[in-house]
């Protein structure tokens, strides 16, 4: 009936009839077959359900029966595609109609993901029509030798072949610039890239497929959508790559302002908690008063604002106001108009404030300014308008102020020697850096990074430290904290042996001027002593008694010893500098 037609290269082509009935015809010698891989058998069933010819899984008696159902066969034709779920065997058939019957073609069995869809899914023959022939998204398959097994439809037609035509050719043969043997090769999916196919833009995805680990054969997918899909998506993906390189041009601006972070070496709690502070002060722009002793840091801090900031691409213009004599001040930091006063530039020359137009100017030392010269950078800082000495215009200047100072505002505005008004206006956030002594566990990473700069700055290499050094430099008094930690541990690299640094190396502390608690030198000589006879005398001895019993209580950690007797660390600094 069927001939040749149910011979299949590779299958066992024992045959048998019916159930329990007499062998069918001989099919033992076919023509020479197509090649059919993963084929696993056949049912060829005829009228009133009689199986009519079975070969290999076929011939499995609970197959026969389970295909010669006649309500599995009428579910079967609908589907098309269905599995076979029978005793040891897991199958999938491709049922359809042949002259008066129905042939059934059973190959290898589906993974879970595979029977689900066939289990649940009426229309899964559709969805595998729909992807072969897709006119939007075309298909080629290509087998591990680069040929061609398989090309939709519309592709046929776009490289003008016959239906059938390409198959078994290199893919190169008939996409030119086929990028599929890359994918076999290397394994890598290639997904939405843009290939030029006759002066057209089409966008392709590219996916290998393994089966056992390997790689047989590989898919090309290819959207044949008309030119204004094409450019649209286009326009799309070029908005995506922009938005991307505003993410990588904010992270690494972001990483560029932790290294000025990671600058302010240490890691106490104070250290952790002021790296807190600066990260969520710096996107704000907010005047900013750092208020810290000498050599605590206060210009790493100002950087990490400013380099934190929205402002980072425009200037950090830094003023030592406390180094600017007084008449210069208003030239320096207002700029000045050719000729507006003897010796002055010929072109005139921009101020401070100018410079730091879109960036930050940072004032140092900004208690030491004199208070005239407060009453008119209050003005500056009210308007952000300011005026060159010597001429008439004024001009917009768009800057984040951030000041930094050693000395006690509150106390100088009660002194009259600071104005209020200026004060509350650099000052809504405050920033209050911690002394060497409140942080002294992070002496030993300052140690190593000083040694390490040093080495890298004389060229010689890195010396070892001897395991008594960092236990001594943390015992020791530091009133110049960071900075004096600094100069004295390259006093020692410039003066050891270059294998070693030892205590010996260090200079050693001050006591010319008597007698002091831990943290602290007083300058108590004799000469200098209050008079205990007078009234005013026995109160500053006792203060002084007082100070020094403190000091020695809290080894040297002024922040506690200003708590503890309750006056402020500057009025603690001003008695212990008498």
């Amino acid at each position: 009936m069927i001939g040749n037609v149910v011979s299949f290269k590779g299958i066992d082509n024992s045959s048998t009839g019916p159930v329990g009935g007499p062998p069918h015809a001989d099919i033992s010698q076919p023509a020479t077959p197509a090649t059919a891989p993963g084929i696993k058998g056949m049912v060829f069933v005829g009228p009133g359900s009689q199986p009519l010819m079975s070969i290999r899984a076929g011939a499995d008696p609970d197959v026969v029966r389970l295909v010669t159902n006649p309500k599995w066969m009428a579910d079967a034709l609908k589907k098309r595609i269905v599995p076979v779920l029978v005793k040891n065997k897991k199958l999938v058939a491709h049922v359809t109609t042949v002259d008066d019957g129905q042939l059934v073609l059973l190959s290898d069995g589906p993974t879970d993901t595979v029977l689900r869809l066939l289990l649940n899914v009426d229309f899964a023959y559709d969805i595998f029509e729909h992807f072969l022939t897709d006119t939007y998204n075309a298909m080629v398959v290509v087998n591990a030798d680069e040929k061609l097994a398989f090309i939709s439809p519309v592709h046929e037609r776009f490289f003008g072949l016959q239906p059938g035509e390409g198959i078994g050719k290199n893919v190169r043969d008939v996409i030119e610039n086929s990028g599929l043997g890359r994918v076999l090769k290397t394994g890598v999916a290639e997904v939405g890239e843009v290939l030029s196919i006759k002066g057209n833009d089409r966008i392709v995805s590219r996916q290998p497929i393994r089966h056992d680990g390997r790689v047989v054969g590989a898919i090309g997918r290819m959207m044949f959508k008309g030119h204004q899909q094409v450019e649209d998506l286009a326009r799309r993906l070029n908005a995506l790559e922009q938005k991307m390189a505003i993410y990588k041009m904010e992270s690494s601006e972001v990483a560029r302002g932790e290294k000025y972070l990671d600058a302010i070496i240490g890691q106490s709690v104070a250290i952790q908690s002021l790296r807190q502070q600066i990260r969520k002060v710096a996107p704000l722009d907010v005047p900013v008063l750092i208020l810290g002793e000498s050599g605590t840091g206060k210009e790493l801090v100002a950087g990490a604002l400013h380099m934190l900031s929205a402002r980072h691409g425009g200037r950090l213009v830094t003023v030592n106001t406390a180094a600017l004599p007084a008449a210069l001040v208003e030239s320096e930091l207002f700029g000045y108009e050719a000729g507006s006063f003897t010796g002055a530039d010929k072109k005139g020359r921009p101020g401070k404030f100018e410079l730091a137009d879109k960036g930050t100017i940072f004032l140092d030392e900004i208690g030491d300014m004199p208070m005239e010269v407060q009453s008119k950078l209050l003005r500056v800082l009210q308007d952000q308008v300011v005026e060159r000495i010597g001429g008439d215009k004024a001009k917009r200047v768009d800057f984040r102020l951030i000041s930094a100072t050693n000395r006690d505002l509150e106390l100088f505005v009660e002194q009259d020697k600071f104005r209020l008004d200026f004060f509350y206006r650099i000052s809504p956030v405050q920033i209050v850096l911690p002394t060497l002594e409140e942080r002294i566990e992070d002496i030993p990473l300052l140690l190593h990074h000083f040694i390490r700069e040093f080495a890298e700055k004389y060229g010689r290499p890195q010396p070892a430290v001897d395991d008594n050094v960092p236990a001594y430099l943390m015992g020791r008094a530091w009133p110049g904290n960071v900075r004096q930690l600094q100069h004295e541990v390259e006093h020692a690299f410039v003066f050891s042996d270059n294998a070693c640094l030892k205590v010996a190396d260090f200079p050693k502390e001050h006591s010319s001027k008597g007698a002091r608690a831990p943290g602290v030198e007083l300058g108590a000589t004799s000469a200098l002593k209050p008079d205990v006879n007078t009234r005013k005398g026995a109160v500053d001895q006792l203060e002084r008694d007082l100070i020094l019993s403190a000091m020695a209580r809290f080894k040297g950690n002024k922040k506690k010893v200003a708590e503890s007797l309750g006056i402020s660390r500057s009025y603690l600094y001003k008695k212990l500098a008498e």
